[in-house]
């Protein structure tokens, strides 16, 4: 009976340490006891985790439309041509002081994120679109026959747009809003982002 009292004892005292620590963690930390039973709670503590998560998805994926349910990011339908920075597209030539500059003030760029046109009054400079059989596009660049449902996406070459796109009417989504502009620093971000390198070296091996 001493032997079972005992160890009731020692129990006690045990569960009142625990909630003791249990206590002064909240305090400190702001998560209540149900947060420990809930994803909010591992989101919290082990938030450091997605950048890895992120990878191992990227790396599953056997293309970038794999990648994600893209069906979560709203839909907007539209008519995709694709451009240069040459003359045919832009009415400049090398050596002209505004050639390959887009209207944001960036370089055109094709890329995992690349610079594409669109009215912004309807997507502004800065929006991030997800075009499937293109990639990402990051709208920096206008133009005057670009007007409400239509896009321009940017290629390399003449031979690019004729060969890779030509002219689509397909859904795009959009992944984030742009504020009107757009700097070489957000798009160098953009494009060095960990988790989707191997999709950028699979464009690469593909020039």
């Amino acid at each position: 009976m001493k032997v079972l009292l005992s160890l009731c004892k020692k129990a006690g005292i045990c569960l009142l340490f625990i909630g003791a620590l249990t206590v002064t963690w909240s305090h400190f930390t702001g998560l209540g006891i149900r947060d420990y039973m809930n994803q909010t709670f591992l989101n919290k503590l082990f938030g450091y985790m997605e950048p890895f998560h992120l990878e191992q998805t990227a790396a599953a994926a056997s293309s970038l439309e794999e990648s994600k349910d893209w069906s979560q990011y709203p839909a907007y339908e539209v008519i995709a041509t694709g451009y240069t920075a040459g003359y045919e597209s832009t009415g400049k030539k090398p050596g002209h002081p505004g050639y390959g500059i887009t209207y944001s003030g960036v370089k055109v760029k094709r890329d995992l994120y690349s610079t594409i046109a669109a009215d912004t009054t309807v997507f502004p400079i800065g929006t991030i679109l997800f075009i499937p059989h293109y990639g990402y596009g990051v709208v920096a660049d206008t133009g005057s026959a670009i007007k409400g449902n239509k896009i321009d996406l940017y290629y390399d070459t003449v031979q690019d747009v004729y060969q890779e796109w030509g002219k689509k009417k397909l859904e795009v989504y959009v992944i984030s809003l742009g504020k009107g502009d757009l700097t070489e620093e957000e798009l160098t971000s953009l494009n060095d982002t960990e988790s989707l390198q191997v999709f950028r070296n699979q464009m690469n091996k593909k020039r």
